[in-house]
C-alpha cells in the first residue's frame, strides 16, 4: 500500500502475516466488477494484482488457480470475505477523541488479520475544543470519518445543535458524517426492545439528520438502516435536492426478522438485540430491493458487516432488563453469502450490483478506490460449492444472528 493510503487511516498488515505465497495466477474465471464483467486471467505477486487478461506471461514458480466457470470478485477472502475492517472508536464522553485513537490503534496493530481503518465516535461537542481534536484526528491521524449517535442519552447522544456544529465540521475537514438514526427519547418499559424502537422512529431520525446535514452542506452516511421507510427518506432527499447521503445495510436485516425476538429462548432472542431492531418479515424483500450503486438512485449503498459480537454471558447483563443487554450482532464471516442468497439469487440485484454494495461502494466512500473494492492492475489481491451455515463453525464470540441452517449456494 502506498504512502498516500495510509494517509487516511488504513493501516496495512505486517509482511510476516500476509501470505507465504508470492505468486498466483487465478486462470479461466469471470471477472466481476462493480462495473462490468470481463473474462480474464488474473495474476497475483506480492499481494498485488500485476496483470488482468487472457494469455499472460507469467514467470516460473507460480502457483496456478482453475477458475473455469466461477466468479472471480474482490473481497471475498478471510473466512466470508471482509478483507479490510473500518471499526468504530468509541470514545468516552470528556475524553480525548485523540487520545482513545491511538489506544484502539495500538491494540489493532499488532493484533489485526487484515487491513483496518478507524473512524471515531463524537462523544459530545465541547465547542472549539472538539473541532480541533477532529481536525486533529484528519490532518495528523488519517481520519475521514466520524460517527454521530441520536441515541444512548448521557453517553453518546448529540442534540441537533450539536449535530449541526459536527456536521459543519466534517464538512470543513473534508470528512464523512456518520450518523446512528435513532430517537433517543423512546420508551424505556417493560414491551422490550423493538417496541421502545419502532420504525416510525428509525424513520424521524434519519429525516432529522438528514435536514441537519443539508442545512451544514455535509455529505452523510446514515447506517445502520432497517427500516424500508428510512431508507425512502434517503433516496428521497437525493432525488428532490441532489444531497450527497447514503445508506448502510447489514446482512442480519436481510436474513432475518423482528420474530426472533419472541422466540421462547431467551439467550436466542437477546442475542438479536442491535439497533435500530429488526423489522418485521416484509421489510427484508423491501431492503434488499434498496440496494444499488453509488449513483443508480437506490439509497442503500453498502451492505457492510456491522459486526458487534458479544458472548451469551455478556449479555446476560439485561436478563431482567432489556436495556441492558448490549446491542449488536456478528456477521463478518456470513456477509457475502447473505447477501448473495437474499439479493443476487432472489433477482434483487445482478452480481455487478453484489460487488458494489459489498466492496466498491464503501472502498470509494473511504477514499481507499480502486485499491480496494476492484480486481484491477494495481489493486490489493486478497485472495464453488455448497455451504450451511451452522454456528459452531464460526469464528466469532456470539452465536447469533442466527443465520443458523441458511443454505448458501
Amino acid at each position: 500500500m502506498n504512502d498516500s493510503k495510509v494517509q487516511v487511516g488504513i493501516k496495512k498488515v505486517p509482511l510476516h502475516l500476509q501470505s507465504a505465497q508470492n505468486r498466483l495466477l487465478i486462470k479461466g474465471g469471470r471477472i466481476v466488477n462493480d462495473d462490468g464483467v470481463l473474462d480474464a486471467d488474473v495474476y497475483i505477486e506480492d499481494g498485488l494484482i500485476k496483470q488482468v487478461g487472457c494469455g499472460l506471461m507469467t514467470p516460473g514458480g507460480v502457483r496456478v488457480i482453475d477458475a473455469a466457470g466461477m466468479l472471480v470478485m474482490p473481497a471475498t477472502a478471510l473466512a466470508g470475505g471482509t478483507t479490510t475492517v473500518i471499526d468504530t472508536v468509541a470514545c468516552e464522553r470528556d475524553a480525548s477523541m485523540v487520545d482513545w485513537f491511538n489506544r484502539y490503534r495500538a491494540w489493532a496493530d499488532e493484533k489485526a488479520c487484515c487491513d483496518y481503518g478507524l473512524r471515531v465516535v463524537v462523544p459530545q461537542w465541547s465547542g472549539q475544543k472538539t473541532a480541533d481534536e477532529m481536525a486533529a484526528l484528519v490532518k495528523e491521524h488519517g481520519v475521514n470519518a466520524f460517527h454521530c449517535h441520536m441515541s444512548y442519552p448521557g453517553v453518546w447522544l448529540l442534540e441537533d445543535d450539536e449535530l449541526l456544529s459536527v456536521f459543519e465540521t466534517c464538512r470543513r475537514l473534508g470528512a464523512l458524517a456518520q450518523v446512528h438514526a435513532e430517537n433517543g427519547k423512546g420508551i424505556y418499559g417493560p414491551e422490550g426492545h423493538a417496541y421502545s424502537r419502532p420504525e416510525r422512529m428509525e424513520v424521524e431520525a434519519t429525516v432529522r439528520a438528514l435536514c441537519i446535514a443539508d442545512a451544514a452542506n455535509c455529505p452523510l452516511y446514515v447506517l445502520p438502516v432497517t427500516s424500508p421507510e428510512a431508507a425512502d427518506a434517503i433516496a428521497c432527499a437525493r432525488r428532490t435536492t441532489g444531497q450527497a447521503c447514503f445508506g448502510e445495510l447489514s446482512p442480519a436485516a436481510l436474513a432475518c426478522d423482528d420474530s426472533v425476538y419472541q422466540h421462547p429462548s431467551w439467550c436466542f432472542a437477546a442475542g438479536h438485540v442491535t439497533n435500530p431492531p429488526l423489522r418485521d418479515a416484509s421489510a427484508k424483500a423491501a431492503l434488499a430491493a434498496r440496494l444499488g450503486g453509488l449513483n443508480c438512485g437506490q439509497p442503500l449503498a453498502v451492505c457492510a458487516s456491522g459486526h458487534c459480537a458479544y458472548k451469551s454471558e455478556q449479555r446476560a447483563l439485561g436478563r431482567d432488563d432489556f436495556r441492558k443487554i448490549p446491542p449488536g450482532i456478528n456477521g463478518v464471516e456470513d456477509r457475502l453469502s447473505v447477501v448473495w442468497e437474499t439479493c443476487v439469487e432472489t433477482g434483487a440485484i445482478d452480481p455487478c450490483q453484489f460487488v458494489a454494495v459489498t466492496s466498491a461502494n464503501a472502498a470509494k466512500l473511504f477514499n481507499i478506490y480502486p485499491q480496494k473494492g476492484r480486481i484491477a492492475v494495481g489493486s490489493d489481491a486478497d485472495p464453488d460449492g455448497k455451504k450451511m451455515v451452522a454456528a459452531t463453525e464460526l469464528r466469532r464470540l456470539s452465536v447469533v444472528f442466527r443465520v443458523e441452517f441458511f443454505f448458501c449456494y
